[in-house]
């Protein structure tokens, strides 16, 4: 199980749609063993396909614990996830991105929604995320739409982060 390459910001496959996965077989699960293994490494809370750079609906999800013992939740891996449902109030909240490292900024997003994904059994998954999981879900999610943490920010805030992101490119 290699730890991949993180793409960083800048990268053309982050602005890319990803394709759906057709069929689960062998090829699929070692791609997710290998995002398990570098979302781990990286301490990251989540990971989608085209981080790595592979164009596919895949994510992986390690959200923290915040109970006392401190031990983080399993990872899982989702393929072809999409939102099926938001609800609840906007609520603003610090997010990071292992594509933009050193970059945090408050985004709003719905409080609640609902996830239908195919485990890797292949099998049809559905369930309601809320508070930090749901919003990891709408980020790895977005991610699969070409669509960065940074994009959901305010206009002037955006134009000095993409400014900072130059100098970090160089």
């Amino acid at each position: 199980m290699p730890v991949l390459e993180i793409r960083l910001y800048g990268d053309a496959v982050l602005r890319e749609k990803a394709v759906p996965i057709r069929t689960i077989d062998d090829d699929v699960r070692a791609l997710a063993s290998d995002m398990l293994e570098t979302v781990a490494e990286a301490e990251g809370v989540g990971l989608a396909g085209p981080q790595i750079g592979v164009s596919r609906r895949i994510i992986v999800v390690h959200p923290p614990n915040f109970e006392e013992d401190g031990e983080r939740e399993s990872p899982s891996v989702y393929v072809n996830p999409e939102i099926v449902q938001r609800a609840g109030p906007q609520e603003s909240a610090e997010e990071g991105c292992l594509s933009i490292p050193g970059i945090y900024e408050q985004v709003k997003r719905p409080r609640h929604v609902r996830v239908r994904a195919l485990d890797l059994d292949g099998k049809t998954v559905e369930f309601d995320a809320e508070g930090m999981l749901g919003r990891i879900f709408q980020h790895e999610i977005d991610h699969l739409d070409g669509v960065l943490f940074v994009d959901k920010i305010g206009p002037m805030r955006r134009a000095l982060l993409k400014k900072q992101l130059r100098a970090f490119l160089e």
